[in-house]
């Protein structure tokens, strides 16, 4: 595929929930299955590029860039910085299990630990133990034994990650905390936008 380019129709966005992002797009890609859409560009060599730099690299859907990374990849350097991580993680359910954690970081200008805060945060989500597609649980399965002992070991090279400058305001569809908003919260937060709502007679 193209860098940074999507093959959906006209008026389709890509705005892909936590959960969607670790169950069908993260999952597949370790268990070497196809993503349907296949839109997800690789960012291999993540310590050449600034946050700046990922357009045209990573898919941009508005004010978002999406892609996928292998994490021995990421040593958190950059040409102009480092991404630090906060310390709360925040588990991905699917299906009352966790199936995923993300990691938030953030980006800072200059040489660690004295940099400067920048506004780029990035949110980094990984697959848990047990968190790739599952096989038959037979023992006589070889090759579904030998796909699993595969996943297990893949699971941890693989992360998909999502970057954003906070400065431009939230994600649509994510609260000042970045935090995923409910379809009735984006409703009345737009309210909150316009000077008088007036009904018809």
């Amino acid at each position: 595929m193209g860098e940074g380019t999507t093959k959906l129709p006209p008026g389709f966005h890509f705005f892909p929930s936590d959960e969607e992002l670790v169950v069908h797009f993260l999952r597949r890609k370790v268990a070497l299955l196809p993503c349907q859409p296949d839109i997800i560009p690789v960012v291999d060599h993540l310590h050449r590029y600034d946050p700046w730099d990922l357009d045209g690299k990573a898919l941009q859907a508005g004010n978002l860039w999406y892609f996928f990374n292998r994490t021995r990849d990421q040593s958190g350097a950059s040409p102009s910085g480092y991404w630090s991580p906060l310390d709360a993680d925040e588990p991905i359910v699917s299906g009352g299990k966790d199936v995923g954690l993300k990691k938030t970081l953030i980006f800072y200008v200059g040489e660690a630990p004295q940099g400067i805060k920048t506004n780029w945060v990035m949110h980094e989500y990984h697959l848990v133990d047990g968190g790739g597609t599952s096989g038959t649980s037979s023992s006589s399965n070889r090759p579904s034994l030998k796909k699993r002992s595969h996943q297990r070991s893949e699971h941890k090279k693989w992360v998909v990650c999502r970057v954003y400058e906070s400065s431009c305001g939230p994600p649509t569809g994510f609260g000042d905390d970045g935090t995923e908003l409910s379809c009735l919260d984006e409703v009345f937060l737009s309210l909150d936008d316009l000077d008088e709502v007036s009904l018809p007679n």
